[in-house]
């Protein structure tokens, strides 16, 4: 049992006491000021309507029932209209760190999940062109919201939704048959919606080097699936350079050849959800809170692109994934009440909240001051493998992890390229090379250090305290990172705890104190060390021990 949740458990007994009725939950805060101690609770303030009594009181009242010392708690004080701190002895603060060096990789993991399978969908691109930055932003916040709840006890499956088919589709195939044509002397326009990058002349020139029975570029279909499957192929050498995994790959193009669309469409109709209104076929999704009922079905007779979305997330649910989250650029806010209303509608048993959505703003790309539009393979836009190639994985990876996925986020070249304090990627990874560094100068084996016979106590200085402190949060940030599915939260730490570190490590020497000391400070070194390689390993970042 952890000190917090020892406090915890004396403050519901002390509760009991006092008749406070059942459930009985104490919330533990850090406090903000470091002088108001290492454990703070309102407790006495939430008891105050059911006790009939002031604040200030319970909390004096609950602070005379506890009888903490046993477990190294200094003093309790009651503050403010009814807040008790926690002031712990150096020591039973420091208790934790043989936690941390005891789980080493596994500190931070839980259990949370129990097992449960869940399934991740993201950057499910159009195979249309090589991956732009709003993908790649998709592909860091996915794969870390993956991740949070791989830590947290789930089994998650990652998955790729490939939009091949639609009208994007014939302008991706239209628009390589063109390029073939223009290779031959021929002066055909790239069709209206078309695509112009420098890969689609690529695409032309290699069907035209494996088609040779078709070297005039005539048989539309032929060319289309080529394309498709030579950008799925540019797509996934993008993910690979971006440290990305997929488990599964699911073609939309499958739910057609499978009949998923129409059966759900019959299932629709048969539920009594459906109207046929100026030729079209409607779906009541106002029933289900949309603001005006959707068209499923159009005039022409090929449905809308909701439909198959409904479709796709039916085979989710019958795959077993009982929780679904999708991650999503803002631009598709519209889908969440249409799927879920039609997924409603088939009356499956589907919870009203399935799938659940994470949806993130694109990316501004600067350099010198100015924003970067073009990409000269792409065409019109920055594409991942341009900045992975220019500033590396991991700063691009943690910049696109930095801001809350709602946010708008500016990506600054000059700043992910530097080797300064300024760079948060380069500032964290320095704090795990310094501390590296201290096993390597004193020619130790970090893995040796296991906290037996250690003197806690000699770890006094407020520096050691506050980084302890910080170490020790790892596992709760964890948790409430991968409950809100908000990976920034681990960023954010990283980076507070990266300067906690780097201020011990210029305050106070390690190597060649008195042995009570230098063993202590071993101690908080490898912890550090295990704690932020923790959290860039979490994020899909690299923990150099040199740098």
């Amino acid at each position: 049992m952890t000190v917090r949740d020892a406090i915890r458990a004396g403050l519901i007994d002390a509760a009991r006491e006092l008749g406070a009725p059942e459930p009985i939950d104490p919330v533990l805060e850090r406090p903000r000021d470091p002088a108001h101690g290492e454990w703070a609770t309102n407790l006495a303030l939430t008891l105050a309507r059911p006790l009939r009594r002031k604040p200030a009181d319970i909390a004096r009242a609950l602070a005379e029932h506890l009888h903490l010392a046993d477990i190294g708690v200094d003093h309790v004080e009651v503050a403010g209209p009814g807040f008790i701190n926690f002031h712990l002895s150096a020591s039973a603060n420091a208790r934790g760190l043989l936690d941390v060096v005891r789980l080493g990789e596994r500190f931070g993991r839980s259990d949370v999940g129990a097992g449960r399978r869940v399934n991740v969908e993201f950057v499910s691109a159009n195979p249309t062109g090589p991956l732009h930055v709003g993908h790649g932003r998709q592909a860091a916040l996915g794969d870390a919201i993956a991740s949070l709840l791989e830590w947290t006890g789930w089994d998650v499956s990652r998955e790729f939704y490939y939009n091949d088919a639609g009208v994007q589709i014939t302008n991706l195939g239209r628009s390589v048959q063109a390029r073939i044509a223009q290779l031959d002397g021929r002066d055909v326009p790239i069709p209206e919606g078309g695509y112009h990058g420098e890969y689609i002349r690529e695409i032309a020139e290699r069907y035209v080097v494996t088609h040779p029975e078709d070297p005039k570029g005539a048989d539309l279909d032929v060319i289309t699936r080529f394309a498709v499957q030579e950008l799925r192929k540019e797509q996934d050498l993008d993910l690979q350079a971006f440290g990305v995994r997929f488990d599964t790959y699911f073609l939309e193009s499958s739910l057609y050849t499978d009949g998923k669309v129409d059966e759900t469409v019959r299932a629709l109709i048969a539920g009594g959800h459906t109207y046929e209104r100026d030729d079209a076929l409607w779906l009541r999704t106002t029933d289900f809170g949309d603001d005006k009922d959707r068209v499923m079905r159009k005039r022409d007779g090929t449905y809308t692109y909701f439909v198959p979305d409904v479709a796709y997330h039916v085979t989710k649910w019958q795959r077993g994934f009982t929780r679904a989250i999708n991650v999503q650029g803002a631009d598709h806010h519209s889908t969440v009440v249409r799927v879920r209303a039609g997924l409603q509608a088939l009356n499956l048993g589907i919870p009203a909240g399935y799938p659940e959505y994470v949806l993130h703003q694109m990316v501004t790309v600067m350099r010198g001051g100015e924003e970067v539009k073009i990409s000269k393979r792409a065409g019109s836009y920055v594409t991942v493998r341009d900045l992975v190639d220019e500033v590396g994985r991991d700063a691009v990876r943690y910049f696109f992890l930095m801001r809350k996925g709602d946010s708008q986020l500016v990506f600054d070249v000059d700043l992910a390229r530097s080797h300064s304090e300024e760079n948060p990627i380069y500032y964290i990874q320095m704090a795990h090379a310094r501390m590296s560094g201290i096993f390597r100068v004193g020619n130790i084996d970090p893995a040796s250090i296991t906290g037996e016979g250690v003197e806690l106590d000699a770890l006094a200085e407020p520096e050691e305290q506050e980084l302890i402190k910080a170490l020790l949060d790892f596992p709760a940030l964890v948790a409430g990172a991968a409950e809100a599915l908000e990976p920034h939260r681990v960023a954010g730490y990283l980076l507070d705890t990266a300067r906690l570190a780097h201020l011990w490590y210029h305050k106070h020497h390690v190597l060649n104190e008195p042995p009570r000391l230098m063993n202590a400070r071993l101690l908080l070194a490898r912890a550090t060390q295990l704690v932020v390689r923790n959290g860039l390993t979490l994020l899909g970042l690299s923990a150099p021990e040199r740098m």
